[in-house]
């Protein structure tokens, strides 16, 4: 979809809200919540979760590992920008 590489801080996560909003089915809306607000307390369920990963991967370019696929990864807007920042600059990803 987007190169992460020269995507601002800003940008990515407009991405990630755009995969949320489409994949997470929470019951509010993402845009009201701030960025380091829990998503499961919102509403996401694990299922959703795995949806909103996969998502990502398409949307991103990137495949998580493993290690990765734990509730913290995905728990907010902040951590998924995290975890797809590190993915992007690992050489692995």
């Amino acid at each position: 979809m987007h190169t992460t590489e020269s995507a601002s801080p800003v940008s990515l996560q407009s991405e990630i809200r755009e995969v949320l909003r489409a994949h997470a089915r929470l019951p509010v809306d993402v845009d009201t919540l701030p960025d380091d607000a829990d998503l499961f307390r919102a509403g996401m369920s694990s299922h959703a979760s795995v949806n909103v990963m996969l998502a990502l991967e398409d949307a991103f370019d990137v495949e998580f590992p493993d290690e990765m696929l734990t509730r913290g990864a995905f728990e907010s807007v902040e951590a998924i920008a995290a975890a797809i920042g590190e993915l992007v600059e690992s050489p692995a990803a």
